[in-house]
């Protein structure tokens, strides 16, 4: 007779034994639950914080220029009518026809071209960055305008005595920035990029000169429209 309730006592214990241990693992699973629970509420309430989630998880924001050391518009200055504001647009780029497609886009939005022409032909080299925007005291107001058409363009102080503007497309170019998005309204004064310098205290480059004439190759006159 006990033989035979040997087996039955000990299939018994057996499972009384799973039972405690399935408790046990299931007891612990529960309170990991409720603690990480009270953790998340804790900190989405703001009564605790974590050093790794106090960071900004963002994208820089531009500047709006490509460099920190161009001239400050003058206080008050406000934009130029796009008709008179006289630009040479020039290639930077080993890319043919950008000058004259660049042109064509700045014409198309009412600017005066005086020029399209290779970089080299002015005086200049070639350019990595979108657009460098060189231009002289006369023509500050006009440079903002100008650069206002473009993503992240370099502006540059020259010693010329006139209002023109130069306009280096570089290779970084694509497009103009889209109308609707430029930021420019005709009786509100340019806004002060962070990091530019007043402009007394800037001292100006050399302007850009073109180099001595001489019998170009047949194939730089083809590509002398830029």
């Amino acid at each position: 007779m006990s033989a035979d309730r040997t087996p039955d006592a000990a299939r018994q214990r057996r499972r009384r034994h799973t039972r405690e241990r399935q408790a046990v693992v299931f007891g612990v699973l529960l309170g990991g639950l409720a603690v990480a629970a009270f953790g998340a509420a804790a900190v989405y309430t703001g009564n605790v914080s974590l050093p790794f989630l106090s960071r900004d998880f963002s994208s820089p924001e531009p500047t709006g220029l490509a460099a920190e050391d161009s001239p400050c518009p003058p206080e008050g200055a406000t934009p130029v009518p796009y008709g008179q504001v006289s630009l040479n647009v020039l290639n930077g780029t080993n890319r043919v026809g950008l000058a004259g497609d660049t042109a064509a886009a700045l014409s198309q939005r009412g600017f005066t071209v005086a020029q399209q022409l290779n970089a080299s032909q002015m005086g200049y080299s070639t350019y990595a960055g979108t657009a460098l925007i060189q231009f002289g005291t006369q023509g500050v107001a006009a440079a903002y305008t100008v650069a206002a058409q473009f993503d992240t363009p370099q502006l540059v102080l020259d010693t010329r005595a006139d209002a023109s503007v130069d306009v280096v497309v570089g290779s970084s170019y694509n497009a103009l920035v889209a109308a609707s998005d430029v930021v420019l309204v005709a009786d509100q004064p340019f806004a002060v990029p962070e990091g530019c310098i007043a402009l007394d205290q800037v001292t100006p480059v050399p302007q850009a000169t073109p180099p001595p004439a001489t019998e170009a190759p047949a194939e730089e006159q083809a590509a002398a429209e830029g």
